[in-house]
């Protein structure tokens, strides 16, 4: 939710809701986790493994914008 503000109110609905974006949240979490742990050990860090993990980020985050797209939440105007 914090790397994607504009769409944080539908996360939440949506994340409330049995499905697999609570599965994606929680894929992204522990990708991103590992990216933080990996940037952490600065020079000793695994450069090609971080790339991975930087990747796997985005294609997670890719997953999730395409589901909220898929989902849209019927909002009364």
């Amino acid at each position: 939710m914090l790397k994607l503000p504009s769409m944080r109110g539908q996360l939440q609905i949506l994340a409330a809701k049995p499905s697999s974006l609570a599965d994606l949240c929680e894929a992204y979490e522990d990708a991103s986790s590992m990216r933080d742990a990996l940037q952490r050990q600065g020079a000793d860090a695994d450069l090609s493994l971080l790339k991975e993990y930087d990747q796997i980020c985005v294609d997670i985050e890719t997953d999730v914008i395409t589901y909220c797209l898929r989902h849209p939440l019927s909002v009364p105007r």
